[in-house]
């Protein structure tokens, strides 16, 4: 199972300076991919944005959105974002997309929190128009370079519909941040849809989990805080699994590695970069 780490882009009022650097650390010190959190409606920093910042400080290491809110974009805009940031990086980016579920993020007058399922296929669609180099409608010229390549894409969510879409379009699955064994069923169901849509070889299967080395309690209330919106039961729960301290974020490993992820994305409870270097002495 390969080990990612998280960029801190959605840690409140975040130092927006500190990701280029941590991005860099992150590849010198090994980890297999850099990861972004994906959100409008707080006081972070947009993940296309981290991720085009990790792109430009790196030269070999992953770059994966986990998860960014697909339907709270207009296709043919993040389609144009994606492949930059891909084009940029040099092939890097697994592109992974959920639904949303908070009505405050959806900022863009018409794409509002209602029917987003139907409106990310059709979007998907549009993705891969754009990157396959045809010109919409309306305009003069297709959107990206030629030969632009189609980004691979990752879903989330943990319902059938999510399962069927990793199947029918995409190249894996990405996890909820929650528990190993809350996840399990998630990959089997992922897995069933794509042996039934016969699909060849397996989904990719991406989990992500929050850790703290130095303060576990900060960290867990930066989490509470990011999921507050959520309500109080919600929130408590995932902070409450945040991995804290060695012993903890060893065990977390083990446990994604039972259930047989491809990859586990740790994701970061604070800005602290000294965070990055401390949890790599622990599963690196």
């Amino acid at each position: 199972m390969k080990i990612g780490i998280g960029i801190p882009n959605q840690i409140r009022d975040v130092k927006a300076d500190v990701i280029p650097e941590w991005a860099r650390r992150a590849e010198e010190a090994g980890f297999s991919t850099l990861g972004s959190v994906g959100r409008i409606a707080y006081p972070g920093v947009m993940d296309t944005v981290a991720l085009a910042a990790a792109a430009g400080a790196t030269s070999r290491i992953g770059l994966i959105s986990n998860v960014l809110l697909g339907p709270v974009w207009p296709a043919h805009l993040l389609a144009k974002e994606a492949q930059s940031i891909d084009g940029v990086s040099g092939g890097r980016l697994t592109l992974g997309i959920g639904l949303g579920g908070r009505p405050d993020d959806f900022v863009v007058e018409g794409l509002g929190p209602r029917g987003t399922g139907k409106r990310l296929d059709r979007d998907i669609e549009t993705y891969k128009s754009v990157w396959r180099g045809e010109t919409p409608a309306g305009c003069d010229n297709p959107l990206v370079p030629r030969g632009s390549r189609e980004v691979p894409l990752l879903f989330g969510g943990m319902v059938q519909a999510s399962y069927n879409r990793v199947a029918r379009s995409g190249r894996g699955y990405v996890g909820a941040s929650v528990p190993a064994n809350m996840i399990a069923g998630a990959f089997d169901g992922v897995r069933a849809a794509w042996k039934e849509a016969g699909r060849e070889g397996s989904p990719y299967l991406v989990a992500i989990a929050y850790y703290a080395v130095a303060d576990t309690e900060g960290g867990r209330a930066n989490v509470y805080d990011y999921y507050s919106t959520a309500g109080a039961e919600t929130a408590g729960f995932i902070a409450s699994a945040v991995s804290g301290g060695a012993e903890s974020i060893k065990k977390t490993v083990g446990e994604f590695e039972a259930i047989g992820a491809d990859e586990l994305i740790l994701n970061p409870t604070s800005d602290d970069i000294d965070e990055l270097h401390r949890v790599a002495d622990v599963v690196l």
